[in-house]
């Protein structure tokens, strides 16, 4: 069944279901930046391994003063046991030997030849083994887009690779004649500005796009494009085509191909003519010709569809205030970009749907309604 016109919410609930689980594969942690986790990723040891240091100085056995018998460096464990009266110089990091008391920092201590005096008490700058992580507790959680730091925890927790979700493969077809791929625009036609960054949005979404094609306004070609992506690629992105002109042949393209139409336009402005369609079992999202609406289409439909790939839960947009007037018409949600400082946020310029430069400046959207509830956030994927 088609949703014609549905809410935005809902249209982003329909992108949402449509969403398969994606593929995994085991990568090197050397290569996972930036992809999403397949697997809760554990600690396969506690964290730190060993009872450790906390500072630079000296370990000491009993009361002092104390005798330096020698020094113990990170990844060097002293092999005896320590004992009373006497002490060791110790790094950050290094391992505590047994019979150990306390650590003298060494900014704290004072050193006659080998004799050591200094204040401490027990267990003073000891880092306790399983202090930042337990044996198996949960450190990275299944569906988390890795950044180089969880990568790093990741490595320190005991991985050399670690399972995650493939990358979506996907074809992105930029449907229209006025488009004009280099130069100064003429002739009526349009300068291509959907062709450079879609690719990018795209993705920072977590996908991979593999193929682009540019397609004529013509039906027959419309649906051997459509055809052979969905036979080939994991996601069909279309551009241009999703009204009901007559040059607009994407919906009529998708019923030649015995395609499921399910959403067809959404109550948004901008982005208002988007469209959502199932073909050969594969997702197609058709995001309006205008450069703003096919962002805004593509947080719409896109971004729920490929959180759902990879197993992540449909984002809860957080509440946000603002100082400036703006609203929606009735029965409509509106998206107006801007930026967001400290959960407030500062409308842009430039709002038109055709428009860039507000786009090219801001963060994300403000999400209003009418009838109006609270604000909230959209941010985009930078």
């Amino acid at each position: 069944m088609t949703l014609t016109e549905p809410s935005w919410d809902t249209a982003r609930e329909a992108a949402y279901k449509l969403g398969t689980l994606g593929g995994i594969e085991k990568l090197p942690i050397s290569q996972i930046v930036d992809r999403y986790l397949a697997v809760d990723a554990l600690a396969l040891v506690q964290l730190p391994t060993y009872e450790t240091s906390a500072m630079d100085g000296y370990v000491v056995s009993g009361s002092g003063p104390w005798k330096l018998i020698g020094e113990i460096k990170a990844g060097a464990p002293f092999k005896g046991i320590l004992n009373s009266g006497e002490a060791l110089g110790i790094a950050t990091g290094a391992v505590i030997p047994t019979g150990a008391f306390g650590v003298i920092r060494w900014e704290n201590a004072t050193v006659n030849g080998d004799n050591l005096s200094g204040e401490t008490s027990e267990r003073k700058d000891f880092r306790p083994a399983g202090e930042e992580a337990r044996l198996n507790e949960v450190l990275v959680e299944k569906g988390s887009k890795l950044t180089p730091a969880m990568v790093g925890l990741i490595a320190a927790a005991g991985y050399d690779e670690i399972e995650v979700f493939m990358k979506p493969r996907v074809a992105l077809l930029l449907l229209g004649d006025e488009i004009q791929l280099t130069g100064i625009p003429s002739d009526g036609l349009v300068r291509d500005s959907l062709g450079p960054q879609l690719p990018s949005w795209i993705a920072k979404l977590g996908c991979e796009v593999v193929h682009v094609e540019y397609v004529p306004d013509d039906l027959d070609l419309t649906v051997e494009a459509i055809k052979k992506a969905s036979n080939s690629f994991d996601v069909v992105i279309t551009t241009g085509g999703t009204a009901d002109g007559p040059r607009d042949f994407l919906k009529i393209a998708v019923s030649k191909l015995n395609g499921a139409l399910i959403v067809d336009k959404v109550a948004c402005r901008p982005g208002h003519p988007q469209v959502l369609a199932e073909v050969n079992g594969k997702p197609l999202i058709g995001l309006p010709g205008n450069p703003q609406s096919a962002v805004v289409a593509l947080m719409t439909l896109g971004a729920p569809l490929i959180q759902a790939i990879f197993d992540k839960p449909l984002n809860t947009l957080p509440e946000i205030s603002t100082k400036d007037k703006f609203e929606a018409q009735p029965g409509f949600t509106r998206l107006v970009l801007g930026t967001l400082n400290n959960g407030e946020f500062n409308i842009g310029q430039f709002l038109g749907s055709a428009m860039l430069r507000s786009l090219a400046h801001a963060d994300g959207f403000a999400v209003c309604t009418n009838p109006p509830t609270q604000l909230r956030w959209l941010g985009l994927p930078l």
